[in-house]
């Protein structure tokens, strides 16, 4: 959701997935009638699981198609992971105009407490 700030880019969107455990974690610039999203970037934080791991983190809806990441899960429930911070200078555009652009990364693993997705940009 836009937060009601616009620059001569258009208008600035801040979005999160809200903390989730153990479970998939998803967060999207909504689709706008008539205007194009652009991911500036995004951050993915949060704890470890019993078992570390390593996951893939994919972004969709971007023109050129699909950027995959591969994000870990340390070893340790009470342990942090070490986060993953992607920031796309110029800003990425969506496929087209009206098309969200969502992040999605899968579950940590059993014991996992907490993990987020944060992403930022503007549509125009």
């Amino acid at each position: 959701m836009a937060n009601g700030i616009t620059s001569a880019y258009g208008a600035f969107v801040n979005t999160s997935s809200g903390v989730v455990a153990n479970a998939a974690a998803q967060a999207s610039l909504p689709a706008v009638p008539g205007k194009t999203n652009y991911l500036s970037g995004f951050e993915i934080t949060g704890g470890g699981a019993t078992l570390g791991g390593l996951l893939t983190v994919s972004v969709s809806g971007l023109m050129g198609g699909t950027i995959q990441y591969v994000y870990g899960a340390v070893a340790g429930v009470l342990l942090a992971n070490p986060p993953l911070v992607v920031n796309f200078i110029p800003p990425l555009p969506a496929s087209a105009p009206n098309v969200a652009i969502t992040i999605d990364c899968p579950a940590l693993g059993l014991g996992n407490t907490a993990n987020v997705i944060s992403m930022h940009g503007f549509v125009a």
